[in-house]
C-alpha cells in the first residue's frame, strides 16, 4: 500500500508543478485596459497579406527538416564520444560506429528514396 500512495503522491505532485506556473501566469496576468486597433490585423508589422494565408508546402521540406535534426543530434552524440574517447575503452568506439551506422542506414535510405532531392 506504501508504494502505491507514493506513487499517488508523487503524481499529485507532478500535477501541481506543471499546472502551478500555468495557473499562476493566468492569474496574473497584464489585461489591457482597451484593444488598440491592430491587435486584430494577421501581422504585428503592418503589412496586409496578399493572398490566402494557409497555402501547402510540400511534405519534403518537413522529411528535410527530420533529417537536419537527425544529423544535429548525432553530433550532439558524436561530439562526447570524441572528447573522451582516451577514457572509454574498445566497447564505446564499437557502439559508436553501431551507432553511425545505423545513421548511415537512415542517410542511405533518404537518399535512394529521394527525400533529400531538392526540386
Amino acid at each position: 500500500m506504501n508504494a502505491w500512495l507514493s506513487t499517488v503522491a508523487f503524481l499529485i505532485v507532478a500535477v501541481i508543478i506543471c499546472a502551478g506556473p500555468l495557473i499562476a501566469a493566468w492569474l496574473l496576468r497584464v489585461h489591457a485596459k482597451n484593444n488598440p486597433p491592430t491587435k486584430l490585423l494577421p501581422y504585428e508589422c503592418g503589412e496586409t497579406p496578399e493572398g490566402i494565408a494557409w497555402v501547402r508546402f510540400h511534405p519534403r521540406y518537413y522529411v528535410v527538416a527530420l533529417v537536419f535534426v537527425l544529423f544535429d543530434i548525432e553530433a550532439i552524440f558524436l561530439i562526447p564520444w570524441a572528447l573522451n574517447i582516451e577514457n572509454l575503452g574498445l566497447l564505446a568506439i564499437v557502439e559508436m560506429f553501431t551507432f553511425l551506422t545505423i545513421l548511415l542506414i537512415g542517410w542511405l535510405y533518404a537518399l535512394r528514396k529521394e527525400a533529400l532531392r531538392w526540386q
